[in-house]
């Protein structure tokens, strides 16, 4: 008999460990919250409109082929991933700087805009190659114990992770203008982090972007949980959706099944959890049977920034590129509100993804879905969001209609939706309203962050932004290759083919 396992939430490491695991012959029922796949990852309907919920944009492609891989499946038999070009629109006052893949064009835009830095792009590019060929083989491994990091990829990684420097600090090695640095840093927002606080390895993010391009699947972002969905069901899997869980069951010190709010319980050899790690292990299990993990330990973590989020439907198109940021004139300053300050910034950066311009999928002929992101601090900040939403709205609608192709935008909205941190707790269950999970900082991360083996209750995995390697799509689902050879490596099964049955087990890893 086929081993039994409980998903619980179908976000993006639940949905593609569940992917892996029902096409290797367990037999897997997922459990999510809301009406659709995807948490925050999922498409969001208002009116006649679509929108992505939360990542707008693809990078490292092959971490999600992999999976698709891994479950017998081609990832672009199911979605159409478009690259984009130039990779964004960055806007420092009247300077638009647009960098591509394509580096000799970059180098000219630098050369042009920054001149004299196009040499520390050269640099930049070959020390960031190197810093992630290092680098990349540790996202691979799990980190459950002191000695995973006597490894030969750790001792060659460690010239090159400028792991006590920060993001800021090591582009100021490379860069002299401020506004390059800034965007060459402002992926560490991708952590929920300040580039001034970001551990330098991470200078390896925006580096992926330059050398391995982004990408917009048609239809969203979404569409890639939508495909896995689709892939679990292809293989026998179940996915039950409008279904939360109020309690992972325990016995003994491990996880027998869930109780679900329908008051059902549902029994399984193993749980793999991809619910929001903080929400997860202070609401769904009992707090007797946790140990490292208790609530008042966990609210001692540090948390991740929050985003404020205005999805508007526009009845016209926009002469807008995809994606572009709209960066605060005194953007250290800005950031540091956001992370540190705990209050909102008079000037903030904005983030606007206009994807109608590449993909008629999301919005009714001739009329375009708007969606825009402002960084923001967490529920840890004393902020009355009941208060403040309005008058944020009206900042950023202000903001925005100072943009060539923004004008008069409120006369073109036609219907919108307002996602602040108190909704990203209330209705999406993310702990704090911190949307990338939990931090990361040294001291949250390989080892020293939730492990995908969970330390607390035997048979429980996890799988997401809060277990290792990290928040963010790639690393998601990395963490779901790590969890499903976990669970295999539980059952003695050194390799499982697709459709064979794994019964005998050993001692627990």
């Amino acid at each position: 008999m086929a081993k039994q396992i409980i998903v619980v939430g179908a976000g993006p490491g639940g949905l593609a460990t569940a992917m892996q695991l029902q096409a290797s012959g367990y037999q897997v029922k997922v459990y999510e919250k809301q009406s659709v796949v995807g948490g925050r990852t999922s498409k969001l309907t208002v009116g006649d409109y679509e929108f992505d919920l939360g990542p707008t944009f693809y990078m490292m492609p092959d971490r999600l082929e992999e999976v698709f891989s891994e479950s017998g499946r081609n990832l672009h038999d199911y979605v159409d991933m478009r690259e984009i070009d130039p990779l964004y629109t960055l806007k420092f006052g009247d300077v638009e700087f647009k960098p591509s893949r394509d580096h000799e064009k970059t180098r000219k835009e630098i050369a042009r805009l920054f001149p004299g830095d196009e040499k520390g792009y050269d640099l930049y590019l070959e020390k960031e190659a190197k810093k992630f060929d290092r680098v990349v083989d540790l996202l691979k491994r799990p980190f459950m114990k002191w000695s995973d990091y006597f490894s030969i990829e750790l001792f060659k990684a460690i010239p090159h992770l400028s792991a006590f420097d920060t993001v800021y600090g090591q582009l100021s090695k490379y860069f002299n203008d401020e506004r390059l640095k800034w965007a060459f840093s402002f992926q560490s927002k991708y952590l929920g982090m300040s580039a001034w606080e970001c551990p330098g390895t991470f200078t390896i993010l925006s580096y992926l972007e330059h050398s391995q391009g982004l990408y917009h699947p048609i239809g969203g972002v979404n569409q890639v949980c939508e495909a896995m969905a689709t892939v679990i069901k292809e293989y026998g899997g179940e996915i039950y959706l409008n279904e939360p869980v109020d309690r992972v069951i325990v016995e003994g010190g491990s996880a027998k099944g869930v109780q679900l709010a329908s008051g059902e319980s549902v029994m399984a050899d193993d749980i793999v959890m991809n619910a929001d790690f903080g929400y997860a292990v202070t609401e769904l299990f009992d707090q007797k049977d946790l140990k490292a993990f208790k609530r008042e330990k966990v609210d001692k973590k540090s948390v991740s920034l929050s985003t404020f989020m205005l999805y508007l439907g526009v009845d016209k198109p926009l002469d807008l590129p995809h994606h572009m940021v709209l960066f605060a004139d005194d953007y250290e300053t800005n950031v540091n509100d956001v992370t540190n300050g705990n209050h909102l910034s008079e000037d903030a950066s904005i983030y606007v993804h206009n994807p109608s311009v590449i993909d008629p999928t999301l919005a009714p002929k001739g009329k375009s879905a708007l969606y825009i992101l402002v960084p923001v601090p967490n529920l840890e900040a004393d902020i009355d969001w009941e208060e403040k939403t309005p008058l944020l709205r009206e900042q950023v609608l202000s903001r925005l209609e100072q943009e060539p192709g923004l004008e008069n935008l409120r006369q073109h909205i036609e219907v919108e939706k307002i996602v602040s941190p108190r909704e990203w707790k209330e209705d999406y269950h993310v702990y704090k309203g911190a949307t990338f999970n939990l931090s990361h900082e040294l001291k949250q991360m390989m080892t020293f962050r939730p492990h995908n083996k969970f330390q607390d209750v035997e048979h429980v995995f996890l799988a997401g932004g809060g277990t290792h390697p990290g928040s963010g799509l790639p690393t998601i689902f990395q963490s779901s290759l790590i969890t499903k050879r976990l669970i295999d490596k539980q059952y003695n099964v050194s390799k499982t083919k697709r459709g064979t049955i794994p019964l005998t087990t050993k001692e627990p890893i």
